[in-house]
């Protein structure tokens, strides 16, 4: 059995609220790159804290990182990457707009399922950056994505492409984009679902609905 794994320090609860959003981003991925509290560490080539401007209104989160991410240190680089740059760029946004990570910030050997341990030990990096972007949405990329930030929601299958409001969150499910690159019949349901992303993003940026004009007020004759 591996050592007991301790919730990692994260200086997004130690720093001054006077640092910018960008700046304590940064902390949390030299903290992330600096991390040993699991086992991942040894086996890793770079870590993956993620990528993206903190004033990002749409995040996204995926499973791990892979092959070509571990090389490079930056989130979905591959093929799955790709997709998803695709998919993006068909409901006009540019990777630029988002920021993009995973739960994992480290390539899990032969990119097998995340542990439970190795997912505790990254949970305080992901739950700092959400906190410290404050996103308007997630776009939860998979399974793992969708367990770690709604623990007991649906499974995938269920609620992909439906909104799923936590507190004054929102969080939009869907397939993880390397699924269809093995099912074709996926891909047409990952492009319905950001479809439907893009007409929960519009909501979201509408202005709030003036309220109904008071009727005026009829004077009596007598």
């Amino acid at each position: 059995m591996g050592r007991p794994v301790t919730a990692p320090r994260v200086p997004e609860q130690e720093l001054s609220r006077a640092l910018g959003p960008e700046a304590r981003l940064r902390l949390v991925a030299e903290e992330v790159e600096r991390c040993q509290r699991c086992p991942l560490h040894l086996t890793r080539t770079r870590a993956v804290p993620g990528f993206g401007p903190a004033t990002a209104r749409l995040m996204a989160v995926g499973e791990a990182p892979g092959e070509r991410e571990d090389r490079e240190g930056r989130p979905f680089v591959g093929a799955a990457g790709q997709l998803l740059t695709r998919l993006l760029e068909g409901i006009g946004l540019s990777r630029q707009d988002i920021f993009i990570t995973n739960v994992l910030k480290s390539r899990p050997p032969g990119n097998r399922d995340p542990l439970p341990e190795e997912v505790a030990a990254c949970a305080p990096f992901l739950d700092a950056q959400v906190e410290i972007i404050r996103p308007q949405a997630i776009l939860l990329l998979g399974r793992h994505a969708l367990q770690r930030l709604i623990p007991g929601a649906p499974g995938i299958s269920r609620c992909h492409g439906q909104v799923l409001r936590v507190g004054e969150r929102s969080y939009f499910p869907c397939y993880h984009p390397a699924a269809a690159l093995y099912n074709s019949q996926l891909l047409e349901v990952l492009e319905r679902d950001f479809q439907a992303l893009r007409r929960h993003l519009d909501r979201l940026a509408a202005p709030p609905a003036a309220p109904p004009a008071a009727a005026p007020e009829q004077l009596g004759l007598f």
